[in-house]
C-alpha cells in the first residue's frame, strides 16, 4: 500500500480530484491532509470525503519536528502539494528526496517562483500576451518552482480570455492530469 500526504492551503479543488480519483484504489490511499490555514476550505473537503486532517503553524513545520515525525509514523510514501502556499523545510526535503511533488498553474520556467499562485499567475501569462499556457508538476527542491519538471500539458489561450478563463482552463487539466502523474510516480 503507497500512501499519500496532500499538503494544502486552500479551497482544495486539487485534494478533492486525487481522494476522489484514488477512491476504492486498494494499492495507493491518501493518509492525511496537512493544512497551514485553518480558514481554508480544504478542512472542508477532508471533512466531508472523510481524511484526516492536521492543521500546522510555521512552528509546527519548521522548527519542531512534530509533522516530520508524523509524516514517517504514518508510512508516507509521497507528500503531494495542492496549493501549499509555504516553502518546504529542507528537513523535509531530506526525509523525503525525489518524494515530494507540486503542481504549477503555468508553464515552468516562466511565471514561477515566490508569491506567483493563483491568479496572479494567470494575470502574468495575460499581461505578458502569451498564446499558451498551462500545468507543470515537477518535484520540489529548496527553491520554489525550480524542481525537475516532471509533466507539462498546455492549453490554448484566446484573444477575448479573461484571468478567470484561463484559470478555469488550468484547473480542469490540473484536475484530469494531477492524479495520473501521482498514480506514474508510486506504481513505476
Amino acid at each position: 500500500m503507497k500512501r499519500i500526504a496532500i499538503f494544502a492551503s486552500g479551497n482544495g479543488s486539487n485534494a478533492k480530484a486525487i481522494i476522489q480519483y484514488f477512491q476504492g484504489n486498494k494499492n495507493i490511499r491518501i493518509e492525511t491532509i496537512v493544512c497551514n490555514n485553518p480558514k481554508a476550505k480544504v478542512i472542508e473537503v477532508a471533512r466531508e470525503l472523510n481524511i484526516p486532517c492536521r492543521l500546522i503553524t510555521r512552528q509546527d513545520l519548521y522548527i519542531e519536528d512534530d509533522i516530520l515525525n508524523f509524516l514517517k509514523a504514518s508510512h508516507i510514501d509521497l507528500i503531494v502539494l495542492a496549493g501549499f502556499l509555504w516553502l518546504i523545510p529542507e528537513k523535509l526535503l531530506s526525509a523525503f528526496p525525489d518524494k515530494i511533488i507540486n503542481i504549477h498553474p503555468a508553464l515552468l520556467p516562466k511565471f514561477g517562483g515566490k508569491n506567483m499562485y493563483g491568479n496572479r499567475v494567470h494575470e502574468s501569462v495575460l499581461n505578458a500576451g502569451e498564446k499558451e499556457t498551462g500545468i507543470t508538476i515537477h518535484l520540489l527542491n529548496e527553491k520554489y518552482d525550480e524542481g525537475k519538471i516532471k509533466f507539462q500539458k498546455t492549453c490554448a489561450i484566446d484573444s477575448s480570455d479573461s484571468a478567470e478563463d484561463i484559470s478555469r482552463k488550468v484547473q480542469k487539466l490540473e484536475h484530469e492530469w494531477y492524479p495520473k502523474i501521482i498514480e506514474g510516480i508510486l506504481t513505476s
